[in-house]
């Protein structure tokens, strides 16, 4: 078994309530932060770098479940790897949120869209 399987077949526990909705999530995320922050053009600018941040960390937990790093070995897991990569996604739905009040559902609705068309002209099976 590779480690590419390992990731594919092994259960991902974060530490989030299964199921839950995540555009009322990143709605309520929002709104936390704009009645601590406001919402001007600098704190959106800083939610959108929050983005960058969380890719960051991405990468720390791929390194560390790669165990590249001698000193410090193994120190992170494939689940670590994947509830980053799902806070990425739930920070960067937040700031598209913040950004001139999108909503949020429609713009990964039509990017969905887009994306399957091209996938279908490609002859991408569903």
């Amino acid at each position: 078994m590779t480690d590419t399987d390992v990731m594919v077949t092994e259960q991902v526990k974060c530490d989030r309530e299964a199921g839950a909705d995540l555009f009322a999530l990143v709605r309520r995320s929002t709104a936390w932060l704009d009645d601590t922050n406001g919402r001007d053009e600098a704190e959106v600018r800083l939610r959108i770098l929050k983005v960058m941040e969380e890719a960051g960390e991405v990468a720390q937990a791929v390194i560390g479940a790669a165990g590249q790093n001698p000193r410090k070995g193994q120190t992170h897991t494939v689940d670590d790897v994947a509830c980053e990569l799902v806070d990425v996604a739930v920070t960067a739905l937040v700031a598209l949120h913040s950004f001139r009040y999108v909503d949020v559902a429609a713009a990964v609705g039509a990017t969905v869209e887009r994306v399957g068309r091209r996938l279908d002209e490609l002859g991408v099976a569903p």
